[in-house]
């Protein structure tokens, strides 16, 4: 079956497209309490969800993503709703399409999959074919309820992504993927930004997208992003970034990133070759409002260096780290040849 593609439609009228912000950063903002499925409110909090999703198509997104990002049976089976999962799947794109439909323009509805949480064989118990089905299960729903992309994002395993490319292919839903870069600018797998392109080979359908979501902060995720565009400059890439650096103060977790700095992140990005910008953990409709502005306000410039990202948004945290260890190991061999 041959899926539609609404990506490169929207694309091809704006150029670059904004995706768009944290889902439980602003649902904890909301009233979600520590510990509760987000994916439970799709059915007793359904205003609350479409408030959600109205606040970032107020603020301009042209992406939203359905509150189902631990729609699997994997995950539901955590708050005993693995028998709920077409269900709550299919409420979560009924809510965002109403929304959507109202909208007065396009606005892209896209069903967030999220990882498992479990580990594939060799490596852990679950086959690669129980991944399959478990995906497919949830994006049945997700596709039932008028979503229009399968939009799987913080992945860390190549299998798992595959995985549920497979899934959406079987179900007849497009798809993009992206991978989580948060250990040393690889996934918690190893998976590399330049090798995301390559995830899906050989699949029967490609991907509408791919790139990198969530991760450390807005610096690595760029410094990313540069080496995916460069892998594949002609390729659709998605970057959707945190606001900033996560910090805990007390037991709650705050964000770094300003508006500004965000509206700084957009233009890196643009620059940078992203086709699909957004955010992710700590932004907020006031942050995409200002993403939105800048975006609508650039023109496409030189291409960043690293070294230009961490002037203009701040320092990397993992690629840093490990360039000032390389950096110390290089000082230790000049001293013991001296």
């Amino acid at each position: 079956m041959t899926a539609t593609n609404p990506i490169d439609a929207l694309l091809a009228e704006k150029g670059v497209l904004l995706a768009d912000g944290a889902t439980g950063t602003n649902l904890f903002a909301m009233g979600l309490e520590a510990g509760e499925a987000p994916e439970l409110l799709n059915e007793t909090a359904p205003d609350t969800i479409a408030a959600l999703h109205q606040n970032f198509v107020d603020a301009g997104a042209d992406i939203i993503l359905t509150n189902s990002f631990g729609g699997t049976r994997h995950r539901l089976k955590l708050h005993h709703a693995q028998d709920r999962v077409h269900d709550l799947n299919k409420r979560a794109a009924e809510i965002a399409r109403s929304v959507s439909d109202k909208a007065g323009r396009k606005v892209i509805v896209a069903g967030s999959v999220g990882p498992t949480g479990e580990l594939l064989v060799p490596l852990g118990a679950m086959s690669y074919e129980e991944a399959v089905d478990a995906f497919a299960e949830q994006i049945e729903g997700l596709k039932a309820g008028g979503a229009e992309v399968a939009w799987i994002e913080t992945m860390s395993a190549s299998d798992e992504i595959r995985a549920a490319a497979e899934a959406a292919i079987r179900v007849g839903l497009p798809y993009t993927y992206t991978g989580s870069f948060d250990t040393a600018g690889r996934t918690m797998m190893g998976l590399l930004p330049k090798d995301i392109h390559g995830v899906a080979d050989g699949l029967s359908q490609a991907p509408l997208g791919v790139g990198a979501n969530c991760g450390v902060g807005a610096a690595d995720i760029l410094a990313s992003l540069l080496d995916m565009t460069d892998a594949k400059p002609e390729a659709t890439v998605i970057v959707k970034g945190n606001c900033g650096i996560p910090e805990f103060r007390g037991s709650e977790i705050h964000y770094s990133g300003t508006p500004e700095l965000m509206a700084d992140y957009v233009r890196l990005a643009v620059d940078a070759g992203a086709k699909i910008v957004g955010g992710c953990c700590g932004t907020s409709f006031a942050h995409l409002a200002a993403m939105r502005k800048a975006l609508d306000a650039h023109t496409k410039s030189a291409r960043p260096t690293v070294e230009s990202i961490v002037e203009r948004i701040g320092p990397m945290r993992n690629k840093i780290a490990s360039a000032a260890e390389a950096g110390e190991g290089r000082r230790e061999r000049r001293r013991s040849r001296a």
